[in-house]
C-alpha cells in the first residue's frame, strides 16, 4: 500500500511540476520542434536535443520489455500504458506502478510479441541504437546551447526530468521480473540496473528467457 501511495504521490508531484512550475512554454515553437523531430528534419536542431527526443522513444520500447510480461494476470491492461508511454513517457508509466499487484509469475505460453519482448536479440538492438544515440549527441551537440533552452523550454525541460524519472522507475519492475525469470537478485544486479539508461538495456541483454507454463494464455 505504501509502495502504491508513494507512486501516487510521484504522479502528482510531477504533474504539478510540469504543468505549473517548468518554465513557461512557446506552444507554437514547440509544435514546430517536435514535428521536425517527428519527421526528420533535425538539421537545424542540437544533436543533444534530437538524441533526447528519440532515446525517450527507445525508453517506452525498454519499458515494453517488461510491462508486456509484467501485465500478464494484472487486473489493469498494461499494453495501454506501454502505449501511452510513447507519447508521454513516465506520465503514463507512474499511474501502472500506482495501480499494478505484485506479480511474480507468469502463465501460458508466449505468444509471437511477447517472444520479441523477451528475446535477447531485442535488447541488442535497442542497445545500439541508444548508444548510437548518445554518441552522437555528446559528440556533436552544444551543450550551452541545451542549458540554454533546458531554462527556457517547458518542453525540453520536462523531456528532460521525464528522462530521468524513467531511469529512477525501472527498478520498480526489476524484483517481479527476476522472480518470474528464476534470477538471483544479486546487489551488483540492483546497482547495474541503476546505471541510466544502460543498466535497464544490460538486463534487457543478459536476462534470462521466461519459462512458459501449459495454463490458459490470457491477454493483457
Amino acid at each position: 500500500m505504501f509502495r502504491k501511495i508513494g507512486f501516487g504521490l510521484i504522479w502528482i508531484a510531477f504533474t504539478t511540476y510540469a504543468f505549473v512550475f517548468a518554465p513557461p512554454d512557446s506552444p507554437e515553437k514547440t509544435i514546430t520542434l517536435i514535428t521536425d523531430l517527428s519527421t526528420g528534419k533535425i538539421a537545424d536542431i542540437n544533436p543533444l536535443i534530437v538524441a533526447l527526443f528519440y532515446i525517450m522513444g527507445v525508453w517506452p520500447l525498454i519499458y515494453s520489455c517488461v510491462l508486456f510480461a509484467d501485465g500478464r494476470g494484472q487486473k489493469i491492461p498494461a499494453w495501454l500504458f506501454a502505449t501511452l508511454s510513447f507519447g508521454v513517457g513516465a506520465f503514463a508509466l507512474l499511474p501502472y506502478l500506482c495501480l499494478r499487484e505484485a506479480n511474480p509469475e507468469f502463465p501460458g505460453q508466449k505468444n509471437i510479441f511477447l517472444k520479441i519482448l523477451d528475446s535477447r536479440f531485442t535488447g541488442i538492438f535497442l542497445t545500439l541504437g541508444a548508444a548510437a544515440l548518445v554518441v552522437f549527441g555528446l559528440t556533436k551537440g552544444d551543450w550551452s546551447d541545451f542549458i540554454g533552452q533546458w531554462q527556457t523550454s517547458r518542453f525540453i525541460h520536462v523531456t528532460s526530468l521525464d528522462f530521468c524519472l524513467l531511469c529512477l522507475l525501472f527498478p520498480a519492475l526489476l524484483g517481479d521480473d527476476m522472480t518470474r525469470r528464476e534470477m538471483q537478485k544479486s546487489t551488483a544486479f540492483w546497482a547495474l540496473t541503476l546505471v541510466p539508461l544502460f543498466g535497464p538495456l544490460a538486463y534487457l541483454c543478459t536476462r534470462k528467457p521466461l519459462p512458459e507454463t501449459n495454463t490458459q494464455t490470457v491477454t493483457n
